[in-house]
């Protein structure tokens, strides 16, 4: 049975449905390490359905939540969420795709001292305006801005709103400054290390990148590839796989009896008193039923689950 907060059980015939939060390793992409969760999970009998909670470079390493059968319908929640970050900026070299993997576009000898670094911080704070890097995922005309500037095509994007809820400074030295950041959806680290490093007279790109939360799902839960393999290899995965409603705590839960919960998931609507709410966890026991809302007297599903 699945538990909000638990780890989520095997299902029968060797299914599993939930979030197996990954420490993903340098180098390797987000759809590479997919599509090996994918293979393995064949391995212990579950043909499921395998996605990510949010994209990380191959040169960025950490949390990569990685949803498992049931829990694909609940990606967008923990995409949606909060996330946070230890990065490193290297001052003194701006890059073509501001980390560490591109050329070396521009120089300069200023390098920002500890109280100078302190003082700017707060301007990088709340919700502010990003120009994406030119080397990202955004599409321009149906076609990736990173494959148009690899073939040295014109790059033309337009600066987003995101939000910074905290921004700190960890340590520093002469050529480097180490931050901790939590930051809303669709922010580029990239982007921060440039302009802090423009906004303190110099120039710079990330030279180390690590995730270290993604909404709910924390870098301590977080275990390697190679554990994984080992854990399919002894049948012990299961009890590392965390429920298909982890992401889901923040919303209100409902009970529903075995009549409403079956009418439910066959998305019939439910007779209901009190008022609207737009998202709920409807419960049947132990068991997610379905996301709906509540309108007008009615529990409508947005969303059936199969557990």
């Amino acid at each position: 049975m699945n538990k909000p907060d638990g780890a989520a059980q095997d299902q029968s015939g060797g299914r599993l449905d939930g979030w197996l939060i990954i420490d993903k390793p340098l180098g390797r992409s987000s759809a590479q390490i997919v599509g090996r969760i994918k293979y393995l999970i064949k391995q212990v009998g579950s043909g499921l359905k395998v996605g990510h909670g949010g994209t990380l470079d191959p040169l960025a390493t950490g949390v990569l939540p990685i949803a498992i059968g049931e829990a694909t319908k609940t990606v967008a929640y923990v995409i949606d969420g909060s996330k946070a970050y230890r990065f490193t900026v290297k001052w003194g070299e701006a890059r073509d795709t501001d980390d560490a993997e591109g050329e070396i576009s521009e120089t300069s000898e200023n390098r920002p001292t500890g109280p100078e670094i302190e003082a700017v911080l707060g301007n990088f704070v709340g919700e502010i305006s990003q120009m994406p890097p030119k080397y990202s995922a955004i599409k321009i005309s149906g076609q990736r801005a990173y494959a148009l500037a690899r073939a040295n095509k014109e790059v033309t994007l337009a600066p987003r709103q995101v939000e910074i809820t905290r921004l700190t400074l960890l340590g520093h030295d002469l050529d480097t400054a180490t931050f901790d950041v939590t930051c809303g959806k669709g922010t580029y680290i990239r982007s921060l290390a440039r302009d802090l490093a423009v906004s303190l007279g110099t120039v710079g790109h990330v030279s180390d990148l690590r995730r270290t939360r993604v909404g709910p799902f924390e870098e301590n839960a977080a275990i390697s590839l190679d554990k994984v393999e080992s854990l399919v290899h002894s049948a012990r995965l299961a009890a590392h796989v965390l429920s298909v409603e982890a992401p889901l705590a923040d919303i209100p839960a409902l009970e529903l009896n075995e009549l409403d919960a079956k009418r439910l998931r066959f998305g019939q609507a439910i007779a209901v008193t009190g008022a609207d709410v737009q998202t709920i966890r409807a419960r049947s026991g132990e068991r997610l039923v379905a996301l709906a809302r509540i309108e007008t007297g009615k529990l409508r599903p947005l969303r059936v689950f199969n557990l």
